[in-house]
């Protein structure tokens, strides 16, 4: 596909299929995603793919620790407020994602379920984490950004689908300590990655978005 197709097709998966990702295609996802602009050509990025019996261990132990109901420690904090058009669409989006698999508002047990796959990472084969040096700061922060949509927008040409999970980056440490990383590396986002599930409910949801205009202004 061309990178208008890919940009205007692709969308969060939550449901995946069981089938194995070749280390090659994988490769090939990294590489594309590699040519991401940075400031400076610094190249921030630093990736973890995680797979087979590591990622089904980490799946387990993150999913034992949000069971515990353990408080989130952010790398990078979200913030504690939005502006009023932010929150509306934050909460929007949640309220269609709900209805369109038929869970109610008031079905917290559903809801609550259905977040807890956050952290099994909705089955799919691959779980990816994305890291900085922690000396770093803002600029860098944007080119992680610019990395991830590559490498989203590449694994989506190739086949594959992507969710970014922040739910799961609230655990950092944990994360860290099964991949044996030291602490300076500080966790962007975490991701499911592998081949979608088309026929899955959950995958049925598409996201609205802003008109052009909402956020553009014409300067002439």
């Amino acid at each position: 596909m061309d990178v208008l197709q890919g940009i205007n097709t692709r969308q969060s998966i939550r449901g995946f299929k069981q089938t194995p990702v070749p280390e090659s295609l994988l490769r090939e996802v990294l590489q594309a995603a590699g040519r991401s602009p940075s400031y400076k050509n610094t190249q921030p990025w630093e990736v973890s793919i995680v797979t087979g019996k590591t990622r089904d261990a980490l799946a387990e132990k993150l999913f034992k620790i949000a069971s515990d109901n353990t408080a989130p420690q952010y790398d990078f904090p979200a913030p504690e407020s939005w502006p009023a058009a932010m929150d509306f669409r934050a909460k929007d989006h949640g309220t269609r994602r709900f209805n369109a698999l038929g869970i109610g508002r008031d079905d917290s047990k559903l809801r609550n379920e259905l977040r807890m796959q956050n952290f099994k990472f909705f089955g799919a084969p691959c779980a990816v984490f994305f890291f900085m040096d922690e000396s770093l700061e803002h600029w860098s922060t944007l080119d992680m950004g610019l990395f991830l949509q590559s490498f989203t927008l590449a694994a989506h040409g190739a086949g594959l689908g992507t969710c970014m999970q922040a739910s799961v980056s609230g655990y950092p440490d944990a994360i860290r300590e099964s991949l044996g990383l030291p602490f300076s590396k500080k966790l962007i986002v975490a991701m499911s990655l592998g081949y979608p599930d088309m026929e899955a409910p959950i995958n049925s949801y598409q996201s609205t978005r802003m008109e052009v205009d909402a956020f553009t202004t014409w300067h002439r």
